[in-house]
């Protein structure tokens, strides 16, 4: 199965072959016993991530501004989002970031630019990532879900958004999907890269390799990032390690190519606050306990839906069928990337630049027409071009 052979490249085990998988696994695992906190083992530092978000938010031309917005006791008695806003002086509807996995808003860097040129964009850390705040999620699966989506509901109050196009990635794009069921009316547009937690868990798995199994069975009770704070000093060397290619993507873009892991770095070797409220979400990492498929058809119809994956995405690309047939009388569109994998926004920045921004520019057209009744059925199967834009 395409999924499950492609589970750890993204997770957690992603080296050469078999032998180096299993002994990854082994490694991370017995660090995560023989490190316990006491040890300070982690290096983690505030101002560490703050000059990395900088100096990676430094290729971004358009002026842009970072700030906590205070969302109050969602979670824990006093909670704050990191935002980053840029063009906030346009009329046109706003667009918002919400990153997936281990990730935060410079990850956006390559995107920032193209979206700011039309309209307002805010991308934020997701609470329990990045430099936002970590509180202590819920262990149930549904709660832990519904408080980032409050958290995200909180945040737009507070920034008096009344309306924007929501665009999430992976986790983000679970979280997006949620947030529209939740708040329908403030969605004007959902945009879903490469989204998580969409198909239901398979009853059986058919020809995994039986590494695979060892390794969910024993990573299982584990946060899926545990690795990264195991390795303590060694996490940037041991991220670059499993995942070069991570790095690779913003090599044309950024002088230091070091700077894309040591970001990973920090924003995960901190308490892992959101990524225990993915751990309580998730059902052996690669699939949501809680799956879309079970209430997407509960979406208002009026809410148009714009789907992309990369073409070599280890993602279940089962979503665009589930959408398809719970949404047959609403707005839907898929775009396959071709030569993009997971990180499609990395990828292939180009073309998923100008996917977002026809689907930001058909809310425009909509909003300009005056008929926000009009309701759409579009699907396209082929490819998206890679040349730039």
């Amino acid at each position: 199965m395409r999924l499950l052979n492609k589970l750890f490249l993204f997770f957690a085990i992603p080296c050469l072959n078999a032998v180096s998988r299993v002994y990854c696994a082994v490694v991370i695992t017995v660090l995560s016993w023989v490190s316990p906190n006491w040890l300070s083992w982690n290096k983690y530092s505030e101002s560490m991530l703050r000059s990395l978000e900088k100096r990676i938010l430094s290729i971004v031309k358009t002026p842009h501004k970072g700030f906590f917005v205070d969302i109050g006791p969602v979670v824990g008695p006093a909670d704050k989002i990191w935002t980053i806003s840029l063009n906030v002086e346009s009329p046109k509807t706003p667009l918002v970031l919400l990153h997936g996995l281990g990730a935060g808003v410079a990850l956006w860097c390559l995107n920032l630019d193209a979206f700011a040129n039309t309209r307002p964009v805010y991308a934020i850390d997701l609470l329990g990532f990045g430099r936002s705040s970590r509180p202590n999620f819920s262990t149930n699966s549904q709660e832990a879900e519904q408080q980032l989506v409050r958290a995200v509901e909180e945040w737009r109050k507070e920034l008096k958004l009344k309306e924007f196009i929501l665009l999430g990635h992976s986790m983000g794009g679970f979280l997006a999907a949620s947030y529209a069921l939740s708040y329908p009316d403030q969605v004007k547009h959902l945009i879903l890269a490469d989204p998580w937690g969409f198909p239901e868990r398979p009853t059986e798995y058919k020809e995994v390799p039986l590494w695979i199994k060892t390794i969910a069975y024993v990573m299982k009770p584990f946060n899926p990032l545990a690795g990264i704070r195991a390795a303590g000093p060694l996490g940037p060397w041991f991220i670059n390690r499993i995942r070069p290619d991570i790095s690779r993507k913003y090599a044309l873009a950024l002088d230091d190519s070091k700077l894309i892991t040591d970001y990973i770095y920090q924003c995960n070797c901190q308490n892992p606050s959101g990524e225990s409220a993915f751990h309580a979400m998730m059902s052996d990492f690669g699939w949501a306990k809680n799956p879309m498929v079970n209430r997407i058809d509960k979406l208002k119809p009026e809410v148009p839906i714009t789907l992309l994956y990369g073409s070599r995405s280890w993602i279940d690309h089962s979503a665009s069928d589930i959408i398809k047939e719970k949404r047959m009388k609403s707005f839907f569109k898929l775009q396959v990337v071709t030569g993009a994998g997971h990180h499609v926004y990395a990828d292939k920045p180009e073309a998923f630049n100008q996917i977002v921004l026809d689907a930001c520019q058909s809310v425009d057209s909509l909003i300009n027409s005056d008929d926000s009744n009009v309701q759409y059925v579009e699907e396209s199967d082929e490819p998206e071009s890679d040349s730039k834009q």
